[in-house]
């Protein structure tokens, strides 16, 4: 079987070349998680300058920093090409150092993913320590590359991204501050993004998401819930429990910013969460989600699923762009999983 990488090789010399990052003015960015390796196996998440060559992809959360107060960072199978920082359990990874500036190089927006089911942290306990706490991780990921202890070490992140999956406390304080840091250094352009469950309010991350915080785009996860992909109804303009709609009226008249984008967060393979869908049956979920205004596009959990499962993220951005080639083989595979579930291309 072809593998995903020369299908997207063979597709980039014919359609228009994608812009390369988040683009607030587009309903086409795609956004994939990577560094859990969700997938599993040892030879499924490849290094990440692997990726950065794909036009389809436009944003990469790096996943995760999973520990604040204690500042921590895991990055699965990635992490066995880094050391750790003494006295610290923070890695130290030149691999990634190279594969950042690398992806940055091709346009790409590389933020650093918080959180995370891992994160047991709970927050803060008050408003000054968040605040020092986002100074720290400033120091660690900002522009400052002489900060001890950096585990991108003079690699700069293009923002920062919020996985909340438990409630937590002072994260808005959290979050004002890495914003402002963020829009006092004049040597970039730096995005805050978010990845709050689809019920609304999200329980983990209502503090940063009630108004109190410019968010550039927020990535729901339409799965796992009642209110996911899943429960989309085709040919219904009225959807009862798929919630779209809701978050559209969040980012029109709750966000802080009015022109924030929403992505539609899906699984990218049937062991990424409950709720997947296949590309094909995804198609009228995305058609439906571009009549509303705030729609930007679809992040994927995670890499290394993705790429486990072939021909599911040309089918998704046939369905973003409409384009071509693309558009035509995204009617193929419709027909194919009409007949047959498709599974996870074995691991050699």
């Amino acid at each position: 079987m072809v593998s995903s990488k020369l299908t997207l090789a063979s597709l980039a010399s014919i359609l228009p070349s994608a812009l390369a990052g988040f683009d607030g003015s587009s309903q086409s960015n795609v956004a994939v998680y990577w560094g859990q390796n969700s997938y599993g196996q040892a030879g499924s998440q490849q290094r990440l300058a692997e990726y950065c060559s794909n036009s389809e992809i436009n944003i990469i959360p790096i996943a995760f920093m999973n520990g604040i107060k204690t500042p921590i960072t895991n990055f699965a199978n990635a992490g066995d090409n880094c050391t750790t920082y003494e006295g610290t359990q923070l890695l130290k990874c030149p691999q990634l150092e190279e594969d950042i500036k690398t992806c940055q190089s091709q346009g790409k927006t590389i933020l650093i993913s918080i959180g995370g089911a891992t994160y047991t942290e709970g927050g803060f306990s008050d408003s000054a320590s968040a605040e020092s706490a986002a100074q720290s991780v400033w120091d660690l990921f900002g522009s400052d590359t002489s900060k001890p202890n950096r585990p991108f070490l003079s690699a700069v992140v293009d923002g920062f991204d919020f996985d909340l999956e438990s409630v937590t406390q002072n994260f808005a304080p959290f979050a004002s501050k890495l914003r402002s840091l963020m829009d006092a250094d004049s040597s970039k352009k730096y995005y805050l993004s978010g990845a709050p469950q689809c019920p609304y309010p999200d329980a983990a991350m209502n503090d940063m998401l009630n108004g109190v915080i410019s968010f550039d785009f927020i990535m729901i996860q339409f799965y796992n819930n009642y209110c996911g992909v899943s429960s989309f109804v085709q040919g219904s303009m009225t959807q009862n429990n798929f919630n779209f709609q809701t978050w559209d009226d969040w980012a029109k008249n709750t966000s802080k910013n009015k022109n924030v984008k929403i992505l539609l967060g899906v699984p990218a393979n049937t062991g990424a969460g409950a709720g997947y869908e296949p590309a094909g049956a995804l198609a009228p979920v995305i058609q439906y989600s571009k009549q509303f205004s705030s729609f930007g596009g679809v992040m994927m959990w995670d890499m290394s699923q993705l790429f486990k499962n072939s021909g599911f993220l040309d089918s998704v951005y046939a369905s973003l762009t409409g384009s071509g080639v693309a558009k035509a083989q995204a009617i193929a595979h419709t027909t194919l999983v009409t007949k047959t579930k498709v599974a996870p291309t074995p691991v050699a």
